[in-house]
């Protein structure tokens, strides 16, 4: 395995006349490697870039492999401005390293869980639990949901207390994933996904990007400029630690720390003229930014090149970059004007990072892209299975049907939810109801077919997002409210706001390649915890 710690070499040489790079960070640095690590600097900070692992060429494989160990275990890690805090880490850093792949690769991943053995739980699955155990999802990745590959029903347990009592080692587990030879280039991300335990791991930090390299790297403007992963977690952390989420606002009630690479309000430095791309990915659980470029004279041109992972036809100039929790924009960044410059999320008083535009002038400015590949091609309504049997998906909220500490049922509604528990009793008090049951299948998906779904909402808390992700498949947005989309877009999570009832999203979607059981569910990650998913199953065509 090839190991280059900061950004690659490539990127690294077109990074040299943006001083402020540093090529040996890891995000936020856990205490076991402190002797090694200079004091915090004061703010602003350099901009730093996490780890990077990439593939190597083996003999008699067609592709590439990656292999690499993710250890998993409580770590202290400082968090600048904030102090020493302790939390679940991929490898002793927030975020954990970034992945580079291409399409045919094989990536394999040896998980080790060095988490203590898990509090007993005899309780509801659709509450939280099992905090210690996880598994992995590589999020928007076209790849197989099953087995030992992407498989979010798989669960990689700690040692139990006798097992530590006696000393035994700690468990490993093996994820393999084979990317098919004409998967998108694009930017990815990989996290945990157990039920109950997904939220308390993300918000700890938890999370790390993955990206798959390919056609658009090589539009010569893209390929010049500047590769920056600009990974934005959202940390809930309160006395050193992220809280218990022994209640429904556990998690909520604390402030957000938001951090990019693992640093707070770092500085990234540009000369006039240049262009860099940045990998915006939005690992956070509860917080869906708008991400705008501001300065004296107001908010710059950002040029939006892919959303989710999936080129767009072409470069999209917008004052704003909107994300939901889990996705990702690649966009294209040139400040002809020397200053200082913030990029900041729509409603925070401080800036995520600043942008110091400075130096020797690029003469002549680099180009920005005319044309790009296409990243994926567009589906047709005229391809729809059966015109007459769209799926819906309904996502509500029923307060005060539960005793104790989470008192809200957290449903999915529409086509096929879950049966209720008493079918003839009042469904908004039904414990079962709309809520994640794993043996049961809500939808039934038949590879090679194209199909139309609603999302709607029925919140009238604004701050109620419910983005809906589905597993192993992109779905093409065609509609927003019922108006068209010109053009579509590809997206794997689509977000809905709360505040606003009856909205609606419709997509299409063609199920492909991968058959067996997959998810879909609420991104909002504490909604999935409490209910908020449905099982899917991907199966073969009829035969006619």
């Amino acid at each position: 395995m090839s190991e280059n710690v900061g950004i690659s070499r490539r990127s690294l040489l077109k990074a040299l006349p943006t001083a402020a790079l540093v090529a040996a960070s890891e995000g936020i640095l856990s205490r076991r490697h402190a002797a090694a690590v200079p004091a915090p600097q004061p703010f602003p900070q350099p901009f730093p870039q996490p780890a990077v692992r990439t593939a190597r060429r083996v003999p008699d494989r067609a592709g590439a492999l990656l292999e690499q160990t993710l250890d998993v275990r409580f770590t202290d890690t400082v968090v600048p401005g904030y102090g020493t805090v302790t939390t679940r880490t991929y490898n002793g850093t927030i975020p954990g390293p970034t992945l580079r792949l291409r399409a045919g690769d094989t990536l394999r991943l040896t998980q080790v869980n060095g988490l203590p053995p898990n509090e007993p739980h005899d309780g509801d699955h659709n509450r939280p639990h099992g905090f210690n155990s996880f598994n992995l999802h590589t999020h928007g990745l076209h790849v197989d949901p099953t087995g030992e590959a992407d498989n979010v029903l798989r669960v990689f347990e700690p040692r139990t207390a006798d097992e530590v009592e006696a000393d035994a080692p700690e468990p490993q587990y093996v994820t393999t994933i084979e990317v098919p030879a004409d998967h998108p280039a694009g930017t990815y991300w990989y996290h945990p996904h157990l039920h109950g335990a997904t939220s308390v791991q993300i918000v700890g930090g938890m999370a790390g990007v993955l990206i798959i390299e390919g056609d658009v790297d090589e539009v010569p403007e893209i390929a010049a400029a500047a590769d920056l992963v600009v990974c934005l977690n959202e940390l809930r952390l309160k006395d050193g630690t992220v809280p218990d989420f022994d209640s429904g606002n556990a998690l909520a009630a604390v402030p957000a720390v938001l951090t990019v690479n693992g640093a707070v309000g770092p500085t990234v430095t540009l000369r006039p003229g240049e262009v860099q791309r940045w990998r915006l990915v939005c690992a956070t659980a509860f917080t869906a930014p708008v991400l705008r470029l501001t300065g004296d004279g107001g908010d710059l041109t950002l040029h939006q090149i892919a959303q989710d992972g999936v080129t767009f036809p072409a470069a999209v100039a917008t004052d704003a970059v909107r994300l939901t929790m889990g996705g990702r924009a690649d966009v294209l960044v040139r400040v002809d004007d020397p200053g200082s410059y913030e990029l900041r999320v729509e409603g925070l008083t401080a800036p995520l990072m600043t942008v110091e535009v400075t130096g020797e002038a690029v003469d002549p400015p680099m180009e920005l892209p005319t044309t790009l590949p296409a990243g994926k091609p567009f589906l047709d309504e005229g391809d729809i299975a059966n015109p007459d049997a769209d799926r819906e998906v309904v996502f509500h909220v029923d307060p005060g049907v539960f005793p104790g500490s989470f008192p809200n049922a957290f449903r999915m509604l529409g086509s096929n939810p879950t049966p209720a528990a008493d079918p003839a009793g009042d469904p908004t008090r039904d414990p079962a109801y709309g809520l994640f049951d794993p043996g049961y299948v809500n939808h039934t998906l038949e590879l090679d077919t194209v199909e139309r779904w609603t999302l709607r909402t029925a919140e009238t808390n604004p701050a109620f997002h419910h983005p809906f992700h589905l597993h192993t498949n992109h779905v093409l947005v065609t509609h927003r409210d019922g108006e068209r989309l010109d053009p579509p877009v590809w997206q794997d999570t689509v977000d809905l706001a709360g505040g606003r009832p009856g909205d609606t999203v419709t997509f299409l979607v063609r199920y492909e390649d991968f058959t067996g059981r997959a998810v879909a569910h609420c991104h909002q990650l504490q909604h999935e915890d409490l209910g908020m998913m449905q099982t899917v199953e991907y199966v073969a065509p009829r035969r006619s």
